[in-house]
Formats: structure tokens, sequence, C-alpha cells
């Protein structure tokens, strides 16, 4: 500060009061510096002179480190708003677009169909069901390399590689590849990951049990609708429902299943359970495809019945259909002809025809007619038996199947009244069974002729499916009411549509009836190859002509048999049909034995067949239950037929049946003709036996009865 004074006054200045006061300006310190800035005009400027603008001066003009800053701070100001921007622009200008976008990649819409519910037996053994496979499909817009994915494909596949790139460059946006492959297959395609390519699930109809009852069961298509018999006719139960769902996918094209199938489980088609049990089913086939084969014929069928609920057991047809390759057969093999075709039934007809007469009070039991040795030739028609009767009463007419006899009783009849009887039980109409069935052809009476009468007496002019000649007998063995049959347990919806309780026949008419059908088979009748022993059975055989392309009857025949068992009170009726059998073509021949086996199979199986007799041990009256009837068994009323006080009738037994009945009196018969059943014996049955006389005297004719 003294210094300070001390200059001021050396430079006559006053001096300065503070410290600031005290430094020295600018000038002062640099005079030059400071004029040379004054003097200098700043670039830009419209005047002259003075100091040149700076922004940062007020900084120093050295601080650069916030010039950066200010700097980072625009540049991510500026790409803020870039970025909104570009939200803004994809989010409200082209979000649509790309939603789209978004949707048609993760998320698709689909019908979803619920599994096809099963076709259950009647113990509940599963005979058709779905099971989920998987099926391969292109997106061909998607697909970046065709060649390359053709090729992938036709090796995972092991498909032909024009088929698969017919799939792969279709003009669509989606494309079948294959439809329904094994899991291998499925395997192959995910793990080759091809762009475009994905996996979706389906459902393929299976039947585990291959061939039986195919034609019953039917079979269904590729998209899993019923084509044939029940799938078809069930198909709104069956399949279930649908809905119209979006699903969501992963980015392989993969369904996320969101609700763990619920949905799909939700939309299940109903089951349906038959009356069939596949035991009884397995005994039909088995003797069905054994006639078959050994007599050459085209076809057969056979129907097993439970008389008291009208159940039908087993629905055998043969040769076999295998509905899991249904595209391996042709048409006719996976008819239904049990319930499509209907034919001419022959002598099987007969027993309504004198049931008719009997209730109507045209014959009694010992009316006779004369069968005409054979042959009858009428006004219009020459009628002919396969065997020479004389007179026969109704019984024996019936027993022996006399074309002539029969004839005649249906003229005593009329036509009026005897196709009011074949309506009554369901002839020209169908059963309600629910399934695709023929009405069979039964006319108008007011167009029959009098030939038209003759030939329907004894099964021909009139046709009927298989199914209605069942219901028919199912009637006589209901005690004369008619009784729907039944295919389908109970669902509440099925009821067939003529299930009305009708009496066709009263309790009279229809143990004569029996009676006689007992006779076919266990007397001298042409049903003795249905017995069996220890069962009073009965029935009727049939052996009808068939009608040619010009309608004129040719060679062929339609062998059958219908009967019951046991015949006091029926418990199973089987009906047995064999189409055109070449090498035997009578019915007694080729369907009898196939009822034999079914029936003793079929009772076994539920214990109803009583132990094989010791023929060592006396026999008795058995009795067949603990409130039923005493029944005799066939055993004893041979041994009563045998006693020696006379010639037993040895007619309708077998050759070596017969043989030892006579061999047990010292006896050896001649034997006359071919066959293996004794049709005629001398000395008569009941004469004395020939004492010292020669083994001649003695004389059995065989045939193959009808």
């Amino acid at each position: 500060m003294l210094r300070a004074d001390r200059k001021s006054r050396i430079l006559g200045r006053p001096a300065p009061r503070t410290a600031r006061d005290a430094r020295p300006s600018f000038e002062a310190r640099a005079p030059r510096a400071a004029r040379a800035l004054r003097n200098r005009k700043a670039p830009g400027s419209s005047f002259g002179g003075g100091l040149r603008f700076n922004p940062f001066a007020r900084f120093g003009g050295t601080d650069w480190s916030k010039v950066r800053l200010y700097g980072v701070g625009c540049m991510f100001a500026l790409l803020w708003v870039l970025l909104w921007s570009r939200a803004w622009y994809v989010q409200v200008y082209d979000g649509e677009r790309l939603a789209g976008l978004a949707r048609r990649q993760h998320m698709a819409a689909e019908t979803v169909s619920g599994r096809r519910g099963a076709i259950l037996d009647r113990n509940g053994q599963i005979l058709a069901r779905s099971v989920e496979v998987r099926s391969v499909y292109v997106r061909p817009g998607e697909v970046r390399d065709v060649d390359s994915t053709v090729n992938a494909l036709a090796a995972a596949l092991e498909a032909p590689a024009k088929q698969v790139r017919d799939a792969v460059v279709a003009k669509r946006g989606f494309s079948w590849v294959a439809r329904k492959v094994d899991d291998l297959a499925a395997e192959n395609v995910r793990k080759a990951s091809l762009p475009g390519v994905y996996l979706t699930s389906e459902y393929e109809r299976i039947y585990p049990f291959k061939q039986m009852a195919g034609q019953l069961l039917g079979f269904v298509g590729m998209e899993s609708k019923g084509l044939e018999g029940i799938e078809l006719a069930f198909e709104e139960v069956l399949s279930g429902d649908s809905a119209r769902n979006v699903v969501q996918r992963d980015a392989a094209g993969r369904r996320l299943d969101m609700d763990g199938g619920a949905g799909r489980a939700s939309l299940r088609g109903r089951d349906v359970r038959l009356t069939i049990d596949t035991q009884v089913q397995f005994f039909a086939e088995e003797a069905l495809a054994r006639s078959v084969d050994q007599f050459d014929a085209s076809w057969g069928g056979c129907l097993v019945v439970d008389v008291d609920s009208g159940d039908i057991l087993a629905w055998a047809q043969y040769p076999f259909f295998n509905p899991n390759a249904y595209r391996d057969y042709k048409a006719d093999r996976w008819r239904n002809r049990l319930a499509a075709d209907a034919l001419e039934p022959g002598s099987t007809l007969k027993p309504f025809l004198v049931a008719a007469a009997l209730q109507e009070g045209v014959v009694k039991g010992d009316t006779s007619f004369n069968c005409e040795k054979g042959r009858w030739k009428t006004r219009y028609i020459t009628i002919r038996d396969t065997h020479s009767y004389d007179v026969l009463p109704v019984n024996k007419v019936l027993r022996y199947s006399s074309n002539i006899g029969m004839a005649k009783i249906g003229l005593e009849l009329g036509s009026k009244r005897y196709w009011e009887y074949l309506s009554q039980l369901g002839f020209g109409d169908r059963t309600g069974l629910p399934i695709t069935e023929s009405k069979g052809i039964l006319r108008d009476p007011r167009h029959w002729s009098e030939p038209d009468l003759i030939t329907t007496s004894f099964g021909q002019s009139i046709a009927a499916t298989g199914v209605q000649m069942a219901q028919a007998y199912l009637t006589l063995a209901n005690g004369g009411e008619r009784k729907p049959l039944r295919l389908i347990v109970d669902s509440g919806d099925d009821t067939p549509a003529n299930s009305a309780s009708q009496k066709v026949y009263n309790d009279k008419t229809v143990k004569q009836v029996i009676s006689m059908l007992r006779e076919v088979v266990e007397e001298d009748g042409t049903g003795t190859r249905a017995r069996i022993p220890g069962i009073m059975v009965g029935g009727k055989t049939g052996t009808a002509q068939k009608a040619d392309e010009t309608g004129r009857y040719g060679h062929e025949r339609l062998a059958s048999f219908v009967g019951f068992a046991p015949i006091d009170r029926p418990k199973y009726l089987i009906l047995v049909m064999v189409d055109e059998p070449q090498k035997n073509s009578y019915g007694g021949v080729v369907a009898a034995p196939v009822f034999k086996h079914v029936a003793m199979r079929t009772m076994a199986y539920h214990g109803l067949l009583p132990d094989a007799p010791d023929p060592e041990a006396p026999t008795y009256a058995t009795p067949m239950g603990k409130t039923g009837p005493v029944e005799v068994r066939r055993e004893v009323a041979e041994a009563v037929r045998e006693a020696p006080d006379g010639v037993p009738n040895v007619v309708g037994k077998s050759v070596r049946r017969a043989v030892e009945v006579f061999a047990r009196q010292g006896m050896v018969p001649v034997l006359k003709g071919v066959g293996q059943t004794v049709i005629r014996q001398t000395p008569e049955p009941g004469a004395e036996w020939p004492k010292g006389q020669p083994a001649g005297q003695c004389v059995l004719w065989l045939s193959e009865n009808s």
C-alpha cells in the first residue's frame, strides 16, 4: 500500500482506495495490445473496431468439457426424438399391418373337432376307437429352398419326390403333404426343421379286432366321417361337436395347447354300445368261414339272437372285411348283405304258412295232403319235390319239406290271409334296426296269381333279408308275439319305429309249430345234422333256387337253416345262410352243421350246455332248472325207440348209427343209394325182427337230406 501511494505520488495520480482500485488496467499493463484490439475490425460485423462476439467468452474461451457435454446432450435428444418418431410410425401408422403379420405367424383359426366316440360290444370290449396321429402340411410361400425341402421330405416320409414337389410348389397358402403318418415319419419331419413345413394332429380310426363284424361296423374316411355300417348310421352321435377356434402356434408352427386339451375333450363324440358279444361273434365267424370254404360258396351270413331280450349277439359275414384297410377291398366285400340283400328264403318260410293255416282253422294237426309222388302239375306250373312222397299229414309236410304239400296248404289259405300274416311278421318292411337295410319284396295280394300263391307257399316269389327272417322266427320263439330285434344297448333314442307289441299267433298254434320244428331235427326230418347231444333243438332247412340274369331259375342255390336251442324253451335263435355252395346245395348239409357248432359253443360259453352223457351209465330224465320243466334227453328217446321188442326206426339217422342198431340184433343191413343219412328202411319200424332169413331182408336206403 505504501508502494502504491509512493507510485501515485510520483505519477501525480490519486492513490486507489481499495485493492481492486490498485490493480493496473488492461491499457496500463498492455498499452499496445489494447490499442491494436480496439482498432481491429471483427469479421462478419458491420462495424469496424471494437471487440468480436465470442459465445464462449463467458467461459474464458478455454473450458471445452462443457462444450462436449452440451454436444452429447443434443445428440441424445435427437436420437430420442427419432426413436419416438419410429415408435409412432410402427404403432400408429403401420401398426395394423404389422399386427396382421404377427397374427398370421403365431395365431391361426382352425376348426377343432372332438375325438370320435368309440364303438363297444355289450361287455365293454372296444370294437372301434380313434387315436391321435400326425399329419404333414406345407405353406408354399414360406419355403425357402424348394429342392432341398422336397428331397428332405421325400426321405423323411419315404414318399415319391414328385408327389412331395406338387405339394410344395402348389399355388395356394396351404397344402397337405402326407396325412396320418406313423410316429417315425413324424419324428423325421420334426428333426428336419424345414421352413414352411409343419406338423398337425388328426385322428385315425382303429379297429382292434380287425375283421370281426367288419361289415356291420363299417368304416370312416380320411376326414373321419362315417361312410358305411354303424359308423355311418351313428355319424352324428360318434363324431361329436366341432368349433372354430383361434389357436396359438410357436415359431416351428406347433400348436400350443393352452387349456391342457380340455377344449377338445369337451367336444368328444359319444360312445355307441352294441348288443354284440365278441365271443359269440367269434364262434359264428369261425363256423361260417369253415362251411363257406368247405362247400366253395360265394358268401355266408349268420345271426345269433338272444330270445328273451331280442339282442343280436353275433352278426357274422364271410368273406371277411377288415375296416382298417378298407381301400384294399371292393364294394361288395364291405356290403352288409344280411341287411341290404333281399333273397328268396325258400323252405325256411314254410313254418309261417303252416302257422297261419293252423291259426285260421284251414288245417288241423292231423290234416293230410297228397304229395303226388313228388310231382304235381297244375293248370299253370309243375311242382316237384326232392323225394317221392304220397299222403302226408301237416307235420310231416313240414318235416320232409314237401313243396307240393305246402302249395296245397297255401291254396287252402288264400292269398289275402297269407299276405296279412306275412305282413304282420315284418316281411316287406324294414325291421327298424339303426342300419341301412332293404325292405325286401312282398307284393300286394291283389296282384298275386295262382302260381304266385303256390310259389310263395314254399318260399319263392318273395324276397327277404336275413334280419327279416330272424325277426319273423323271433315271433315264434316269443310265443307268437312280435318282438323287435335290438342291435344297440339302451341309449334312450334307438327304439325301432315298429317296436309296438303285436300278437301274431296264439299259444296253441305256436306250440304246434314248435313241435313240428323239433321233428325236423330230432326225428327223421331234413335238419338232423343240427342235433346237439343232450339238448332238444328244432329248426327248418331251406334250399332256395336263385334266379339268373334272365329272370329264370338256374342252378345256383341259397342253403339256409334257422333254429332254436333248446326247442322247448328257446334261449337262442340262430340263422345261417350260405349263398351259392358248389359241392352240395342242401341246407341240411351245408347250413345245419354251422347252427350246431355255434349253438353248442354259445351255450357252453354261457354255462347252459349239459355234460356229455356217459355211455356206460343209465340215462334218466334230467331237469333243466330248479323250477323249469323236466326234459327227456334225446338219448332216452332213442333208447326207447331202439328197444328189442321190434325193428327200431332208423330213418333220419346216420349210416353208422343205423348199422350199429341193427348189428346189436345180429343183422347186417344192405345199404343202397349214396349219402350219410337213412331215408327209408326195410323192415318197417315196429315190425318183428326177421328170424332165420338172409341179411338181404334188412335194407337201408341212403341219401343227403334237403
